[in-house]
């Protein structure tokens, strides 16, 4: 079934002929959402500087330059519509029995296997999610939707985490625990659990949930009367 898309169409899908739509807001997280997603992809495992998208203009920003010379082993970026809030904190508070834990107010992460070479982000890509990584950052829910680049010769037919080779999750787990690393400075950052498929279709829903709850407003402004 075809989602409804209430935030970019139709203001959003006209101002995007003249205006560059808004990467978080103005593009949607695709009809076949969750099973396959929608991803906007801000870092390239080329890439030695962090780069994320501001969220007031849509535009890619440097966030930090990588203090070590580690690099993102996969296409890193966000989920389109959607928001960690409460309920994705609630989920993360119930799955790991942390009191306390709150969304970190972001769209979902997601990283995308792929086996293409691709050279700089500020692109869409169609994802597959087949798991997840359970982050914490502090008291803040930060999970990272594993998924694998539609299509892809080598990784489009993956279906679950235990078709991906370990060393992979291994270089991904490293990663994520050291990328904001600042030196002098001891991280907060620990990752509860690896989850399969199916526990990432349930955040990217809980996640869709959280969007249209936090901006059901943006929404309503969106779309017109018949």
């Amino acid at each position: 079934m075809a989602m409804a898309d209430k935030f970019s169409d139709p203001i959003g899908r006209l101002m995007g002929l003249r205006y560059k739509s808004h990467p978080w807001h103005g593009i949607h997280i695709g009809d076949h959402a969750p099973d396959k997603v929608t991803a906007f992809i801000e870092v390239v495992p080329t890439d030695t500087v962090k780069y994320e998208v501001d969220k007031d203009s849509g535009y890619l920003k440097i966030d930090r330059p990588q203090q070590y010379s580690n690099v993102c082993p996969a296409l890193y970026g966000f989920i389109p519509q959607t928001y960690c809030g409460k309920l994705v904190g609630d989920l993360c508070s119930k799955k790991t029995g942390k009191k306390g834990v709150k969304g970190d107010g972001d769209p979902i992460d997601i990283v995308v296997l792929t086996e293409k070479s691709i050279h700089h982000g500020d692109i869409l890509v169609t994802a597959k999610p087949i798991g997840g990584l359970r982050m914490i950052d502090g008291d803040e829910a930060d999970d990272k939707i594993i998924a694998v680049l539609n299509n892809d010769f080598v990784y489009g037919r993956f279906t679950s985490l235990k078709d991906v080779p370990e060393g992979i999750i291994t270089r991904l787990r490293h990663y994520f625990l050291t990328y904001k690393d600042i030196p002098g400075e001891e991280g907060n950052t620990i990752i509860e659990a690896i989850y399969d498929r199916e526990e990432a279709l349930e955040v990217i829903k809980t996640s869709i949930q959280d969007y249209s709850n936090r901006f059901d407003n943006l929404g309503k402004m969106l779309v017109l009367d018949d």
